[in-house]
């Protein structure tokens, strides 16, 4: 926050230029054309749906249980139910979705937990509808949407499958049907927030990059998901 000085010259020198300012972006927000939630589902639809991979850089906020912690890394998801988190912070740990099984490691640790895909109930997982035949409308219940930051819009939905453990989806969506991003809000009050950037199309994605190879000494013992 500026200096008491300093917002004494700013309200002298800048106040009529400063509210030109904000009453110009308020009538561009309001200019805005305004787009129904089947409209905004289709733009996100056709956008994921085009694409055979993606990259993503990620910062995840996990809230709830006492816990508070923020991590962040970059997603590839590949068509079909491809999935590889990896994380910078902390530094080493990975989650990988073969289409078959799900694997999360962290360093330090002597075991890598794994999960058949079909009991997977991991909060990343309504991610996995970003590269398959999404449509939206069909898989979210209670669809609304409402005007966001920069421009954007923020959609808002019950994943159908879910409603035991998902209150509500958030995805917060350019006009252009680009995510940027995702709350999952569970019904213990739990949120999973992830903040996407640097989105890149049809990334390179070898098989390669979806086979978990545990480091020596790490066993693979079946597990629970992690959260």
């Amino acid at each position: 926050m500026p200096a008491a000085g300093r917002l004494l010259v700013f309200l002298r020198r800048g106040f009529w230029t400063a509210g030109l300012g904000f009453l110009t972006a308020a009538a561009a927000l309001h200019a805005q054309p305004a787009l129904t939630a089947r409209e905004l589902a289709g733009r996100l639809d056709r956008h994921y749906n085009s694409l055979h991979s993606l990259s993503v850089h990620f910062v995840q906020h996990y809230d709830g249980m006492g816990a508070h912690r923020t991590e962040s890394g970059v997603l590839l998801l590949r068509k079909p139910g491809r999935m590889r988190w990896t994380y910078t912070d902390p530094d080493g740990q990975l989650f990988i979705l073969d289409g078959r099984y799900a694997y999360f490691y962290t360093p330090g640790q002597s075991e890598a937990q794994r999960v058949p895909e079909k009991q997977l109930n991991d909060l990343r997982s309504p991610l996995r509808f970003l590269l398959g035949h999404t449509e939206l409308e069909k898989e979210l219940a209670n669809l609304q949407v409402t005007p966001a930051a920069n421009g954007g819009y923020e959609l808002t939905g019950v994943p159908k499958g879910m409603e035991q453990r998902v209150a509500e989806l958030k995805i917060e969506a350019g006009p252009d049907g680009t995510i940027r991003a995702m709350s999952i809000v569970e019904t213990d009050g739990v949120t999973n927030r992830f903040d996407f950037s640097g989105e890149l199309g049809n990334a390179p994605a070898p098989d390669s990059a979806f086979v978990f190879t545990p480091p020596p000494g790490v066993h693979i013992v079946n597990g629970e998901p992690p959260v």
